[in-house]
């Protein structure tokens, strides 16, 4: 494809963005994040289980403190602008790490459980059933608890 036919697709997608509204462009680009960071998952605790050789709950621990580091720094970068948020780094990673553990952690496996053990739903389907319920509020918590903006209070 030539620079010319390259610029007219860009031209048309960014007029379709423009005519969208702004909360579903952040989460599109939240949903971008989260494919990144699924593919970096995968690899994670398929490396530390297979390469390193580590248990399967640790590669899963590794994979999580990662991959939930990387959703912070892209989230905070390209969808949420954590810098105009006016509270530090350290507390919004700190949200960010909350917020995975209460929905990727204890919400998936009270999810998981509940569909496998009692409905016997297999986990393929459940773990993409648990996505419909785990993205949406993990975005809702990202925006409006991690990333809230304060405002000046003078």
């Amino acid at each position: 494809m030539h620079t010319g036919a390259k610029n007219g697709l860009r031209a048309k997608a960014q007029k379709l963005l423009e005519k969208l509204p702004p909360p579903l462009i952040q989460f599109l680009k939240f949903g971008m994040v989260g494919a990144v960071n699924t593919i970096l998952s995968y690899l994670i605790t398929n490396t530390c289980y297979y390469a390193l050789h580590l248990h399967e709950q640790i590669s899963n621990f590794v994979s999580f403190l990662i991959t939930v580091l990387v959703s912070f720094l892209l989230n905070s970068r390209f969808v949420f602008r954590q810098e105009e948020s006016r509270q530090p780094w350290y507390q919004a990673l700190a949200k960010v790490y909350a917020s995975y553990a209460l929905t990727e952690l204890v919400l998936m496996g009270l999810l998981l459980f509940i569909q496998e053990r009692l409905l016997g739903i297999p986990h393929f389907i459940a773990t993409f059933l648990n996505l419909c319920v785990t993205v949406p509020l993990n975005f809702l918590l990202n925006k409006f608890w991690a990333y809230r903006k304060h405002r000046d209070k003078s």
